[in-house]
This record gives structure tokens, C-alpha cells and sequence, in this order.
């Protein structure tokens, strides 16, 4: 079953984004986390469960009409090879039918071997020093 993340689900979100581990700690730990809470606030988020149990979730965020953004797509270790990141897109797709889905991913294996998604284009990291010298 996928919905809609509702801020009752927070605490089964993070448990399950903390069980990822270290990778993922800029988004449970203490100064993270309510950066993070934030950033699903103004997100689009889509959770996925299976008897019950949250197995995975999608955030994203629509470009009003340029594009839908998935910023982030992650499937609890245990549930993985069950298609569910393939449902949490293709629901995105489906909710946001017409518009371009662009995922910014940095599991090239997943996006492009798993799933069959193309590269389009690339994205750059931009440094500011605040204009000091």
C-alpha cells in the first residue's frame, strides 16, 4: 500500500531512515533532523507499507509545472528486491502524469541498471566562500 506522509508518521520515518545508517545520519541526527523535518514539510512525500510495516518512502518536490525533483528514494534494507522503489516512482509519475520526473540520485546502479532510467544532463556542486579573498 503507498500514501501520502502525514506528520503522525514521523517517528516510524526516522526510525526507519536512521536504520540506513551512517549514509544517511545528515538527516536523523541532532542537527539534522529538524532541518530535515523542514524539508519534508515542503515536500511531496509518498510512504510504502507492507502488512503494516513502513518498508520505504519517496520525497519530492513539483517545479510548478518544470518538473518533478525526487530528491529522495529509499527502500528499508529488509523489503529490498520487492519492486518497492519502482511503485514509489511510478506513483510519483502517475500523481505528476505529464510533467518530467527527474531524479537527483547518486546510486547510478539503481537508477540506471535497476530501473532502466536514463541520464539526462548532470548536476554541480556550487562553493561560495561569501566573496572572501
Amino acid at each position: 500500500m503507498i500514501r501520502k506522509y502525514t506528520p503522525g508518521d514521523a517517528d516510524n520515518l526516522f526510525a526507519l531512515i536512521k536504520r540506513e545508517g551512517e549514509e544517511w545520519k545528515d538527516y536523523w541526527c541532532d542537527a539534522g533532523k529538524p532541518k530535515y523535518e523542514k524539508a519534508i514539510a515542503g515536500s511531496i512525500v509518498y510512504l510504502v507499507f507492507e502488512n503494516g510495516a513502513l518498508c520505504g518512502y519517496i520525497r519530492c518536490r513539483d517545479d510548478d509545472g518544470f518538473g518533478v525533483y525526487v530528491y529522495d528514494l529509499l527502500v528499508d534494507k529488509a523489503y529490498r528486491g520487492k519492486e518497492y522503489g519502482r511503485l514509489l516512482m511510478e506513483q510519483v509519475c502517475r500523481d505528476f502524469y505529464g510533467s518530467a520526473v527527474y531524479v537527483m540520485g547518486d546510486v547510478p546502479e539503481y537508477y540506471e541498471g535497476g530501473l532502466g532510467y536514463e541520464i539526462e544532463g548532470k548536476i554541480y556542486v556550487v562553493k561560495f566562500d561569501g566573496g572572501a579573498k
